[in-house]
């Protein structure tokens, strides 16, 4: 009898630390899902303004007002606030990342990168979009030098996590060459898009205009990383 009577007290004991320790997670993720949301929604609010009215005509301090919070609250989320306009910098990071560390056995880093873009663009990710909205934002980015300069802060930053992610923690002058010369890549493929779509050209012309210098600045990142170990590893 006393141990069946142990036996359900401990059954109890445990059911009411699961309880308690399933309320105390839920709590939390119910929390982070806030922020999540609160973070969205200032990001939100912050770039219409800046679409609407420019970038360094509209201040944090009307930003916060718009979203209904606090500026200190807006400086929590986002540390500057070129970030507002210029905040999916870990998005980077991580696509590079996960194409790099994903990558078959034996295929070439450089060559899951190019894949990378295929995949972009068959998905018409915004990294890969050309369109009038995609436009829109890099007129906005190119009226404001302190977007422009942040922007060049963040090129600088994804290249040495790059050269990293190609050539390990102790990365080398050909690593971060070959790191530089996909960003480059990319962002000239995507600012010649852009103009030629500003000219007047179709949407097809300018993605055309973005492959086609993919595929040239690949081929030269290709040839500079040959013979490094690794490269040819896979």
């Amino acid at each position: 009898m006393s141990h069946d009577v142990n036996f359900i007290l401990d059954k109890i004991f445990i059911q009411a630390n699961f309880l308690s320790w399933y309320k105390i997670w839920s709590m939390g993720e119910l929390r982070e899902s806030k922020k999540r949301e609160t973070r969205q929604r200032i990001s939100d609010v912050a770039t219409a303004m800046f679409f609407a009215r420019g970038f360094d005509a509209v201040t944090v301090e009307e930003i916060a007002a718009a979203a209904n919070v606090s500026k200190m609250t807006v400086f929590n989320y986002f540390a500057r606030k070129e970030d507002l306009f210029l905040d999916r910098e870990d998005e980077v990071k991580l696509l590079l990342r996960e194409a790099i560390r994903g990558r078959p056995q034996g295929q070439p880093p450089i060559d899951a990168l190019r894949r990378l873009a295929d995949r972009l663009c068959e998905q018409k990710h915004p990294f890969a979009r050309i369109d009038s909205q995609t436009a829109g934002w890099w007129r906005v980015v190119a009226a404001s030098p302190s977007l422009k300069a942040r922007l060049r802060e963040i090129g600088d930053e994804v290249v040495e996590g790059l050269a990293i992610e190609l050539a390990g923690p102790k990365a080398d002058g050909l690593a971060r060459l070959v790191a530089g010369m996909v960003v480059l890549t990319w962002r000239t493929a995507y600012g010649e898009a852009i103009r030629v779509l500003e000219r007047g050209g179709s949407a097809k012309k300018a993605n055309a205009a973005f492959i086609a210098l993919i595929d040239r600045g690949f081929a030269a990142a290709h040839g500079m990383a040959a013979g490094s170990c690794w490269q040819t590893t896979g």
